[in-house]
């Protein structure tokens, strides 16, 4: 059934290309922006979600593609950069990504009381929601997102109808499957006539998509954490530029939290505190029994011993899933697990493994630099070799579902350095075409038994006490304490 349906699409894709080619460009090349064309012909996604939206009509999809294309290149949206919009617009704050809803879709903001109908600016208003959506579909391919208008504060005269449709006609002809819902708040009561118009024009499919709320209603949508105060929310956020909004991935301070004298401090603390909580767990009896055993067993040579530890430790600490980039592997692939408040804090592991020819260099950037603390967070992994992240909470804060981070890669000359200095400036010069980007989630464990590996306050939660597993525990904390002495 699953081979049919995908063989089906396979035809309707082939079909629409066949078609808009023969039928829309052959007459008229220069009608669209070539690179568009280009990408129709390559990226089966970008078919398949107008196809999706047109129900799979294919008549319907080329009429919407010829009307999306024609648009995109009348606006340059391949070419739009923070450039391309007057300064202003982009200092006032009214139009911005930020934060994700419930579901973990991006939130698109659209701050209403700071914009004033007006036909000299309205040509820069709609590039703006271009630049922001061509930005995000870049970097999301396909991921919905979640439009908030915020009418706090709101007149007459900073409602403007033309505005307002050209942002559907976004979500309906530009930019198809990437709408999640609109969250409309506070709307005052004036606007109500106006509103009933959007609905027409967003058409009865889409019509359960708009969600009208006020301080109450807004947190079943969108968490408290990335609501602003006025809305009952406790984001500190306050958008300002330059530099643009990041899709708030930040990178860390610096690379072991805030403070490092603090952070060194509370590493040897918790490196000591770990080495008594393990040893607290072995009762006597336990130790007896484990001494007994070690003596009794044929003898083996050091170098076996420690060989077979290092085996055990290494099948231990590989996690379940790995996300295989053209630069790194990725381990996990979607989720970093961390503990719940109630089961205590725990640290956790991101481990890369270069899979080139030449030196990769990697940043770790996080949505909530001022939670975390990532060491390294800023480094290179040489060709074939892997370098393990820790991740952990920083002081008493806790972590949230709604955290991501962001690992990103790209390959070095072999003459360049790979000192402080020549990362900074790598960096500042590499092509983002040449940088592979993966994004992490995360995910509170409730039960001591996740599927990656998770560090409390830096020892290893096991259930089962035998000597034998206490042996392993204690081996693999003494290799833990020497790689966070590495890192």
């Amino acid at each position: 059934m699953a081979e049919c349906q995908a063989q089906n699409k396979a035809k309707l894709i082939s079909e629409t290309r066949r078609r808009f080619e023969a039928e829309y460009v052959t007459d008229k090349p220069d009608k669209y922006d070539p690179r568009d064309v280009k990408r129709l012909q390559q990226d089966d996604n970008w078919v398949e979600s107008y196809l999706l939206w047109r129900h799979d009509v294919v008549d319907e999809t080329l009429k919407m593609l010829d009307e999306s294309f024609q648009w995109r290149k009348e606006m340059a949206v391949n070419d739009l950069t923070e450039y391309s919009i007057p300064r202003w617009l982009l200092e006032i704050g009214g139009i911005y990504l930020h934060g994700y809803d419930k579901e973990g879709n991006k939130l698109l903001w659209i701050r209403v009381k700071y914009h004033v109908k007006d036909h000299k600016t309205i040509l820069d208003k709609k590039k703006l929601i271009a630049f922001w959506l061509e930005r995000y579909a870049k970097r999301e391919n396909g991921k919905p997102i979640t439009v908030m208008f915020d009418l706090s504060e709101t007149g007459i005269n900073s409602i403007d109808m033309d505005f307002v449709r050209f942002i559907i006609n976004c979500f309906k002809i530009y930019y198809p499957k990437y709408l999640s819902k609109i969250v409309i708040f506070d709307m005052p009561w004036i606007m109500n006539a106006a509103f009933r118009i959007v609905k027409s024009w967003l058409g009865p499919e889409a019509v359960s998509l708009l969600k009208f709320t006020s301080k109450n209603e807004v947190q079943d949508y969108v968490s408290v954490e990335y609501l602003p105060p006025h809305m009952g929310g406790t984001d500190p956020f306050k958008y300002s530029y330059p530099p643009l909004v990041d899709d708030d991935f930040q990178t860390p301070l610096c690379e072991n939290g805030p403070i490092a004298s603090e952070d060194e401090a509370s590493s040897k603390e918790d490196i000591e505190s770990d080495g008594k909580d393990t040893l607290e767990t072995i009762s006597n009896e336990e130790q007896t029994s484990l001494l007994k055993k070690i003596n009794l067993s044929e003898p083996t040579s050091k170098a076996e011993e420690n060989e077979k530890v290092d085996s055990k430790i290494k099948a231990f600490k590989k996690p379940l899933s790995v996300f295989k980039g053209p630069l790194l592997h990725i381990s996990p692939a979607e989720e970093l697990y961390f503990g719940s408040a109630e089961s205590g804090e725990k640290k956790t592991l991101i481990v890369l493994t270069n899979v080139t020819k030449n030196v990769v260099a990697f940043k770790v950037r996080t949505t909530a630099p001022e939670k975390y603390r990532v060491k390294p967070s800023n480094s290179s992994c040489d060709p074939g070799a892997s370098v393990d992240i820790v991740v952990s909470p920083h002081g008493g804060l806790t972590v949230s579902a709604q955290d991501r981070f962001l690992i990103m890669a790209a390959e070095m000359e072999q003459s360049s350095g790979t000192g402080p200095a020549e990362l900074t400036q790598f960096w500042k010069e590499v092509p983002r075409n040449k940088v592979m980007e993966h994004r992490l989630r995360c995910h509170i464990v409730e039960n001591s038994k996740p599927n990656t590996l998770t560090l409390k306050d830096g020892a290893f939660n096991m259930s089962d006490k035998t000597s034998e597993d206490m042996c392993l525990q204690s081996a693999m904390k003494r290799e833990l304490d020497k790689r966070l002495e590495y890192l």
